[in-house]
């Protein structure tokens, strides 16, 4: 799967002058998520689909906490905004694992220096490599029904005592704009998957935390969520995201 919507938590409303055209976005949404990625790779970081750069810097901020560690993961990574994360916290090496070629070619060019691997998330081709596992914007690419194999294949990738660890947002009140934007994006996503193939699986709102932490918990995990107050509180005092942080349990030996 790829980086797309930052599911859970919302995406900045505008593009900037160097974004994709309206043409190339309908060109895009009528293609597989795959191919569509391909197409929109030169110009996703121009999008208000990559993920936040508060929402990274915070993320980075809470796991510093937690580190250092060892060698890194970035699922579903996309152009490589993640590496910004796992640079300074692991002094081992880091891959990116994405399964849109062109998303790859992006950010092997802006991280020459990363190890990069083209495949399917839910089919994760390591075992036991890696001690910090991350993932930004990408859960909105999967079905409630595809996670399971999503974490179970993150969980083998960890080594005994590693850390899956992504924000999600809270939910936004319905006097929100944001609230009304994201579910008349799900309900447009859902009405044209229902009349045309291939599917384009990106929805903002399949991906509430106490359904993904059990999801979590099923594959193995054990889960703690951390407020990202770096990023500060609602009008109502609650945090605007949540860094879920998923343990895979040490080895007893």
């Amino acid at each position: 799967m790829v980086t797309g919507p930052p599911s859970g938590y919302y995406p900045r409303l505008m593009f900037s002058p160097q974004g994709p055209s309206v043409r190339e976005l309908c060109v895009q949404a009528l293609c597989s998520v795959e191919h569509g990625y391909d197409l929109l790779a030169p110009k996703f970081d121009h999008t208000p689909f990559r993920t936040p750069q508060d929402v990274l810097d915070a993320t980075a901020q809470a796991l510093s906490q937690l580190g250092p560690f060892g060698d890194g993961l970035d699922v579903c990574c996309g152009t490589g905004a993640g590496m910004k994360v796992l640079r300074p916290l692991c002094q081992g090496h880091i891959t990116g694992v994405d399964f849109s070629a062109g998303m790859l070619a992006q950010a092997r060019s802006a991280y020459p220096d990363a190890t990069w691997v083209q495949a399917d998330a839910r089919a994760l081709p390591f075992a036991g490599q890696f001690d910090l596992a991350v993932t930004f914007g990408a859960l909105g690419h999967f079905l409630p029904a595809e996670r399971p194999a999503l974490f179970e294949g993150v969980h083998r990738a960890l080594r005994p005592g590693g850390l899956f660890a992504f924000p999600v947002g809270t939910r936004r009140p319905r006097t929100s704009v944001s609230y009304w934007a994201t579910l008349g994006f799900d309900v447009a996503m859902r009405v044209r998957n229902a009349v045309w193939r291939p599917p384009f699986v990106m929805y903002y709102r399949t991906s509430r935390a106490a359904a993904v932490c059990a999801d979590l918990m099923a594959a193995g995990f054990t889960t703690t969520t951390l407020a990202l107050t770096a990023l500060g509180p609602r009008r109502d005092g609650s945090p605007r995201c949540r860094l879920i942080l998923a343990h895979k349990p040490a080895d007893p030996r």
